[in-house]
């Protein structure tokens, strides 16, 4: 019953009325219906198709980052190298920190000039860096960040998943004589697929979403060059189209739905059980 509530209160309610908000044209103290309206005049904007492209390459990006980056990290930490403990706690730190402060702090290091990423290379006889103020990076430069901080909890998913891994596989491959990439392509990589399937998806819908470190870092910019759905339907907001805003929200809802759905089914079908 209580959680019943907490999802009824925070989740299934909102949803219900940012639907119906999507067809009013309303403000804190009056509401117009408009049917379709609002979702014509989102579906018009003429950044629209650019933040479409940004979605697309922010969350795709950084979720094959994390399922690469994430997957080399457990099968290292589950090796018996020196200092693992610290080194799991050091990668898994920044999950810990808030995305807007690390946004902040990385927006002051790669800021184009006066940053201290540009002092550095200038310091090592390079050119200015600038990575942020270019509209042909600056949503890479958020993308590496957002892998930073994201590739610790990856790694944690891994690390579970290949715990999960009985060793009788590993000692039947020893006998066999199976080298070190049999053993990773034949057996880790097939069992780990439930732990990658994960952090695919939600990855993926994280990256679809993605908002915060976007703002903190670029607020969309230079100029709309990295405006993703979310900080175009947030100046929207800011622009008092409450209506045309919460509109813009149920359709990147819908899209993340129509593609996450279907992935996450594909994804399940070729799971291996152990």
């Amino acid at each position: 019953m209580p959680l019943g509530i907490i999802f009824l209160g925070l989740y299934l309610l909102p949803t219900i009325t940012s639907l119906y908000y999507s067809t009013q044209r309303w403000t804190l103290f009056d509401t117009t219906f408009v049917g379709l309206d609002n979702f014509i005049q989102f579906l018009q904007d003429p950044f629209l198709l650019n933040g479409v492209v940004n979605t697309f390459v922010y969350a795709f990006l950084t979720s094959g980052l994390k399922v690469t980056i994430g997957m080399f990290l457990g099968v290292l930490l589950m090796s018996n190298i020196k200092f693992r403990g610290l080194i799991r706690n050091i990668i898994f730190f920044p999950v810990l920190v808030s995305t807007i402060g690390i946004g902040i702090t990385f927006q002051v290091l790669m800021k184009p000039d006066i940053g201290v990423l540009d002092g550095i290379v200038r310091l090592l006889g390079g050119p200015d860096v600038g990575i942020l103020g270019s509209p042909a990076t600056a949503i890479f430069g958020v993308i590496l960040v957002d892998v930073w901080k994201g590739v610790g909890l990856a790694t944690v998913i891994y690390l579970a998943g290949l715990s999960s891994i009985p060793q009788e596989y590993y000692e039947a491959a020893k006998v066999d004589g199976v080298t070190g990439w049999q053993n990773f392509r034949h057996i880790i990589l097939p069992l780990l697929q439930p732990a990658t399937n994960t952090v695919i998806i939600l990855s993926l819908i994280g990256g679809l979403r993605s908002f915060d470190l976007i703002w903190a870092m670029t607020g969309g910019g230079p100029g709309f060059a990295s405006d993703v759905l979310a900080s175009l339907i947030y100046k929207q907001y800011q622009s008092g189209f409450f209506g045309l805003s919460t509109a813009g929200n149920v359709a990147m809802f819908v899209l993340i739905l129509l593609l996450i759905v279907p992935l996450n089914k594909f994804l399940k079908s070729r799971e291996v059980e152990v």
